[in-house]
């Protein structure tokens, strides 16, 4: 889905450089947060792998794999979800244009699978009208 509201109130905000440790915390701040919030297991798998995946897809396809660029991340968590938007300084692409990538002929290429993880997992993903900017919700089931 794309849409023009994928802002999140009260985030909190980061810059982050192409450096893995700082990846890694920020991801596992996160996590932390939705620990405490009492999100459990599945949650937390499901949470990370769809983050990493927009992460990596800002690095790799978003500023064309160059390391002088960074990504900014703003996330919250409440009692209820977990929202994470990672954008890029890339000019961005249309998701729904992505190649499916469960067809024969993509089977085998090595990526292309990023978008439709980060959609199986999560409640709710929203690109901005740009695609430099993907916003993930994960919502508690009630």
């Amino acid at each position: 889905m794309i849409g023009q509201d994928t802002a999140i109130p009260g985030s909190t905000r980061v810059d982050l450089t192409r450096e893995r440790g700082a990846i890694d915390a920020l991801i596992e701040d996160i996590l932390a947060a939705a620990r405490t919030q009492g999100f459990e297991d599945g949650a937390l798998f499901a949470i990370r792998l769809a983050i990493e995946e927009a992460i990596t897809n800002a690095f790799e396809h978003g500023h064309g794999g160059r390391n002088d660029r960074t990504v900014r991340v703003e996330h919250r968590v409440s009692p209820r979800a977990v929202d994470v938007a990672v954008e890029d300084q890339g000019p961005g692409f249309d998701p729904d244009k992505l190649p499916d990538p469960t067809v024969e002929e993509n089977l085998s290429k090595p990526s292309g699978r990023g978008v439709m993880l980060m959609r199986a997992y999560m409640t709710e993903v929203r690109f901005n009208k740009s695609g430099n900017r993907v916003r993930l919700t994960y919502r508690r089931p009630e």
